[in-house]
């Protein structure tokens, strides 16, 4: 976009028709009370509800609200990676749009940003989610700050701020899956964390499944570490180790004691975990096959259906 903004606030929804009333009202206000020129994108993530309809009608009303609508369901992180392209603010900050993070918490990421940070992380104060939703959670937090060596106690909060020029690194990357809060740790220097609000989910329905849950965690091992591979391959060493160990052993055992009927079950036990070692080896491979499949086809990561700026 040619004309530029201090405040870009990018949300991505998918069937929210029941908090965007509440949330515009209260975003809106929250930023015409910082007085800098702003601007609010919406990503329709492929909502079959009313939400296109009302986002349309938040744009017919001010111009500074600009709405991307996608032709069909993408996910949250592509959602994101299409409005980057289409943010035009020197602060870009991302926000759910299920109320459940505080809108007016903004101000408090827009000054550390303007502390000379260049990611300003949140952690969630006493986080209203079910058990499996923060054990999960956990999860996730540890392995990325693994991988990425930026340790941070919540990388799934989406109430996050960038500065312009982390935004343009992560616009320079063309994979077709990646976890952007790791991303984005492995382009800025300055990197803070601070405590927000968290509020239970009052309307609409978590689009976070099981399967969407472990599906992020692939992404995330697979796209920023070989570590899962390597682990393989050092488990396969150590298995194969083992393996020649305990057929000595039982060459040993035969010669001493003579044939045997009673180890059958021990040695059905062993083959069955060696075969489920071997299983959950290719799944992994597979996992990063077919990752690099999806790349060299080249397809478009999103189709925008509609734009309205």
């Amino acid at each position: 976009m040619d004309e530029r903004v201090e405040i870009s606030v990018l949300i991505p929804v998918l069937n929210e028709e029941e908090s965007l009333p509440e949330l515009q009202e209260r975003l809106q206000k929250t930023l015409d009370n910082l007085g800098r020129s702003y601007e609010i994108i919406y990503i329709n993530d492929g909502s079959t509800d009313n939400t296109q309809r009302i986002l349309e009608d938040f744009h017919q009303r001010d111009k500074r609200v600009k709405v991307i609508e996608f032709n069909r369901n993408y996910g949250q992180h592509m959602a994101l990676f299409a409005a980057f392209t289409y943010a035009s603010g020197e602060i870009i900050v991302t926000i759910d749009g299920d109320l459940q993070n505080p809108p007016e918490e903004i101000p408090r990421l827009v000054e550390k940003i303007e502390e000379g940070y260049e990611v300003v992380g949140t952690y969630r104060k006493k986080r209203k989610d079910s058990l499996f939703r923060r054990i999960s959670s956990i999860i996730v937090n540890k392995i990325t700050s693994r991988l990425v060596g930026v340790k941070l106690r919540d990388y799934g909060c989406m109430l996050r701020a960038y500065r312009r020029n982390v935004i343009d690194h992560i616009n320079m990357c063309s994979e077709s899956s990646s976890f952007i809060p790791a991303l984005a740790n492995t382009f800025a220097k300055r990197i803070v964390e601070i405590e927000v609000g968290h509020e239970e989910r009052k309307k609409g329905k978590t689009k976070y499944s099981i399967f969407k849950l472990l599906r992020l965690n692939f992404d995330l091992m697979t796209s920023f570490s070989l570590l899962p591979i390597q682990f393989i391959g050092v488990l396969g060493f150590v298995i194969a180790i083992l393996g020649l160990t305990f057929a000595l052993f039982l060459i040993i055992r035969r010669m001493i004691v003579g044939p045997e009927l009673e180890g059958t079950f021990t040695l059905f036990g062993i083959l069955f975990f060696f075969i489920g070692i071997q299983i959950f080896a290719l799944g992994v491979i597979g996992e990063y096959i077919g990752r690099i499949y999806q790349e060299v086809r080249r397809r478009p990561r999103y189709i925008v259906k509609k734009e309205l700026f």
